[in-house]
């Protein structure tokens, strides 16, 4: 089968690759779509995201869309649409979610050894409880948004909700636009979306969003926010969204940090009481993913702004790493 693979920092290469065999509680995938994240943009331009070095060819991608090729038990038929959950779940613990057991794993991931391979290729084998059908009637590069989609909701969640509440998204890539997008579908009164570009900008305000913000031209109301969710990950706009939220609101930081200290005004915060609650990748939210996209498939219309063939996997990555021009960009099996 072709496969995407990552060599190293800037090496990537469309090769041939054994098709999977498929085992006990195992299904093959034919994969139809692979997102680009943020991960993935790492461990090309970098050959790593963070600590994790590429040490052998890794073939990347979490956010994934395709058909059953193959279930020898018979669950799910052949041709079914389908999206998967790219968790290995580690030990077992009572005291956590599945998404924060220890010894796990994350398809399109240099964190193990081997590497976890993920899933922009032709073909990819999962563990049958990775596998999330979608409606026949989903398209499937719109169900290749499960995945981000799932982290702007664990998000929601973490912050008890957004039903009724005025909600700052902070940052405005993907995870930003589908969080706002979550926010607005599940009853939040208003939603706002900020960053400091335009092109991010411009596909919140398509998606709807209340009112947008290029916060290094316009500042955020004080103390109005109820909740933020701050996607962006940049120390910049964390301070600017600490002004913004309310005494007492909740800001839930979606968006991950770099490794090592951080210039963070926390006592922006602190005199407020307001609560930080981090958030990382997500437990079950997949499935209530699936849902919203298949009752709003506008969302993906907006969000996924570029479709690459694989074959042209470098120019899909080139086009992705500039976020004023490409909102999510698809890599087509």
């Amino acid at each position: 089968m072709q496969a995407v693979r990552i060599h190293g920092k800037e090496d990537l290469r469309i090769e041939e690759v054994p098709t999977p065999e498929v085992g006990e509680s195992q299904v093959l995938l034919k994969i139809s779509h692979a997102g680009i994240c943020g991960s993935d943009l790492h461990y090309y331009f970098d050959g790593a995201n963070g600590a994790f070095v590429v040490r052998e060819p890794l073939i990347p991608g979490h956010e994934i869309s395709g058909t059953v090729a193959e279930d020898p038990s018979g669950k799910y038929k052949v041709g079914q649409k389908v999206t998967v959950h790219p968790a290995r779940f580690g030990t077992p613990s009572e005291k956590y979610g599945r998404h924060l057991w220890p010894n796990g794993s994350y398809l399109g991931s240099a964190s193990t050894w081997p590497h976890t391979q993920g899933g922009m290729s032709e073909y990819l084998l999962v563990e049958d409880f990775m596998v999330v059908p979608v409606p026949d009637e989903m398209e499937l590069s719109c169900a290749a948004l499960a995945e981000p989609t799932a982290v702007g909701m664990h998000g929601i969640n973490i912050g008890g909700g957004v039903e009724g509440r005025k909600v700052l998204v902070s940052g405005s890539g993907p995870i930003g636009l589908l969080a706002a997008a979550s926010a607005k579908a599940l009853g939040a009164d208003e939603v706002w979306a900020s960053d400091v570009l335009e092109g991010p900008l411009a596909r919140a305000e398509a998606l709807g969003v209340d009112r947008i913000v290029r916060t290094d031209q316009e500042a955020l109301p004080e103390y109005y926010f109820d909740t933020v969710l701050e996607c962006s990950g940049v120390p910049a706009a964390l301070n600017t969204a600490f002004d913004a939220v309310e005494r007492g609101g909740i800001f839930v930081q979606i968006g991950m940090m770099g490794a090592g200290p951080q210039p963070i005004e926390l006592a922006k915060i602190i005199s407020k009481e307001v609560q930080l609650r981090p958030t990382f990748r997500f437990d079950d939210e997949i499935e209530g993913a699936v849902e919203l996209l298949s009752k709003h498939p506008e969302i993906a219309d907006v969000v996924v702004t570029h479709t690459f063939e694989s074959d042209d996997a470098k120019k899909a990555f080139e086009v992705a790493r500039n976020s004023n021009e490409s909102g999510k960009v698809l890599v087509a099996m």
